[in-house]
């Protein structure tokens, strides 16, 4: 099993502080040698800022200056990839008009926009925002490979390591492990002999997992004077069948992916998740990134997933429609009225979605999606069933939506 990612939370302020960003590194390079010292490979050690409003103010002119100096200083101190932090609903249009130029000028900076929290609901212009940056960003190379670093995020908290959803909340630095753990459960079904074996083996595998990684990074944790803010132990695939959520879910119905039976498969694999116990943070749950897992990109261009498959797999557990392939002339309007369902399944089950979509330049439902990236399986472009947002929902309004309480 693989560390995906150690995810660094600081305030780089702005201009840069160089100062905290060689804490920093510093930090993070024990951090990743104390891990693969205890077996662990670690692919990526990231850097997670607060929103950006926070970091720049009420100037937004700055926001891709402050993306370029971010992505130098990082390769300076090591960091794989960094995020300059969402925008949140009630930030100058500008914040986000600027992120498909952050993306532009990048190649290691991610972006994201907050469409819908708790407190202040369903921000309607600032879900048309985020699609229009989807929109845009799809057109700064000839793949759209762009969108791989923008999510709209629904009721997201911060502190989760994976990006494009890591930001950090203010105050003190602080370190999160983010893993690739679809294996796990791809071995606890192949050798159960029954559910409750299954549920047991992956506890058991989790639990174990979990001391080992935390023992470690709490050491340097002490060392380095950092606080270790817990693991997500999230269900994250490679695009190889041994590593793959999809293969762990067929071995666990029988069938292919988007038979019914699926989403009790999910069900079980994400309540079984919650059994173990460990000192969690972000998501702790199953990922459905269509072009990172074998299985789901090769079930996806056989017919056998939709788009509203995925959405419906998150109601009982996932981090929302994640590297979904979609026609390259899909409307913004279309991928506003995606994002608003995201939006309203997050809050209305009081959990965390994030909408990572792609659009493809030139790509109509059905045609081969396939990309020169180690982290992708071959698919093909789903179909949005998405026209647009009309009636009362065309306006500027923010409603709210309470969890269920009944």
């Amino acid at each position: 099993m693989n560390i995906r990612t150690i995810t660094y939370f600081v305030d780089p302020a702005y201009p840069i502080a160089d100062e905290r960003l060689n804490n920093a590194g510093k930090a993070a390079a024990e951090i990743k040698a104390t891990l693969e010292a205890s077996g662990y490979p670690v692919q990526t050690t990231r850097l997670a800022a607060p929103p950006l409003s926070r970091t720049l103010g009420d100037d937004p002119a700055h926001c891709v200056q402050f993306a370029i100096d971010l992505e130098s200083a990082c390769f300076v101190h090591r960091f794989d990839y960094a995020t300059i932090g969402p925008t949140r609903p009630g930030d100058a249009p500008a914040f986000l008009e600027a992120l498909p130029d952050v993306l532009g000028k990048t190649q290691n900076i991610f972006t994201a926009a907050i469409i819908a929290e708790p407190t202040q609901g369903v921000n309607l212009p600032a879900v048309r925002r985020a699609a229009q940056v989807i929109q845009r960003a799809s057109t700064i190379a000839p793949d759209g490979f762009a969108n791989l670093r923008f999510a709209a995020l629904a009721n997201v908290p911060s502190g989760s390591p994976f990006f494009p959803a890591a930001y950090h909340d203010g105050g003190a630095p602080t370190f999160a492990i983010g893993v690739e753990a679809a294996e796990l459960a791809v071995s606890a079904l192949s050798e159960a002999s029954s559910l409750s074996d299954a549920r047991a083996r992956l506890i058991r595998a989790v639990e174990e997992h979990t001391q080992k990684i935390a023992k470690a990074a709490k050491k340097t944790s002490g060392l380095r004077g950092v606080r270790f803010s817990g693991i997500d132990f999230s269900l994250v695939s490679y695009p190889e069948a041994a590593r793959s959520l999809g293969t762990a879910l067929e071995r666990l119905t029988g069938r292919p992916l988007g038979e019914a039976g699926t989403l009790a498969a999910t069900a079980f694999i994400a309540d079984t998740l919650d059994r173990a116990k460990f000192q969690h943070t972000g998501f702790s749950g199953m990922f459905f990134p269509l072009l990172e897992d074998s299985a789901l990109a090769a079930r996806a261009a056989e017919g056998q997933l939709t788009l509203n498959d995925l959405l419906l797999y998150c109601s009982v557990c996932g981090a929302g429609l994640d590297t979904v392939p979609l026609p390259g002339d899909t409307s913004a309007s279309a991928l506003a009225a995606i994002l608003l369902d995201v939006a309203a399944l997050a809050l209305r089950l009081n959990k965390p979605l994030t909408a990572r979509l792609m659009p493809l330049p030139g790509k109509q439902a059905g045609d081969e999606a396939k990309f020169d990236f180690p982290y992708f399986a071959p698919s093909r472009v789903l179909a949005p069933r998405a026209s647009g947002l009309g009636g009362l929902f065309a306006g500027d309004e923010t409603f709210d939506l309470g969890p269920r309480s009944r």
